[in-house]
């Protein structure tokens, strides 16, 4: 499990591309001790094992799966990457509870100032839409953000100075793609709510009438 606090940025200095997998070779660009193999480590957002390292890098595989449904096909060497470790028991829980497991690309539609923030406009597909709350958490190219606006197909977050110079997200332009997490919470209420609002697909009619509350004692 992650938080989506950032940790730093790293370079990625290969890209072992084999097929339609990729085993990357990333140096931190920060100080990240005591690197263990096996561990996981969020690359853009996206949950990677660590297979081997030396001295301030690491090597991790993306599968033909990962690759398909993420951004890192996009990075190239020299790209930075935004890094995160798994979060240790007894950690701080700063942001909020990130997977490490895309949900969808986003594009990057707008970018414009507030002060000395920037705004961001993001459009997504409509199946996702209904995990994204005003106010509530998403996790965009692992960064944990508040959600400022949003609609069946967009959403907007604020972006301070501090997360634009520790992050990747400076560097993001209309056309841009990134890798998007909704909440896990809002899917797990979904679900565990199904059996009585009519299965899990969006558009369903709930079974839950005045008729359903009457003849359970509402």
């Amino acid at each position: 499990m992650f938080t989506g606090l950032v940790m730093g940025m790293g370079r990625i200095d290969t890209a072992d591309n084999r097929g339609a997998e990729t085993r990357f070779r990333i140096t931190p660009l920060f100080d990240l001790p005591d690197i263990e193999p096996g561990e996981s480590i969020a690359v853009n957002g996206v949950c990677l094992t660590v297979e081997t390292f030396g001295d301030n890098w690491f090597t991790c595989y993306a599968s033909r799966e990962t690759m398909s449904v993420t951004s890192l096909g996009e990075l190239r060497i020299g790209s930075k990457a935004n890094l995160e470790r798994a979060m240790a028991m007894g950690d701080r829980f700063g942001g909020h509870i990130v997977s490490g497991h895309v949900d969808c690309l986003a594009e990057v539609a707008e970018v414009r100032p507030a002060g000395e923030s920037r705004i961001y406009r993001l459009a997504f597909d409509s199946a996702n839409g209904r995990y994204v709350i005003p106010k509530g958490s998403v996790a965009l190219d692992g960064i944990s953000l508040t959600v400022n606006d949003c609609a069946p197909t967009w959403l907007e977050v604020n972006i301070i100075p501090e997360t634009q110079k520790a992050t990747t997200i400076s560097g993001w332009t209309p056309g841009r793609k990134v890798n998007m997490e909704t909440d896990i919470i809002g899917k797990y209420v979904e679900r565990m709510v199904a059996p009585w609002t009519g299965g899990d697909h969006a558009g369903t009619q709930s079974k839950i009438t005045m008729e359903y509350l009457r003849e359970h004692g509402f």
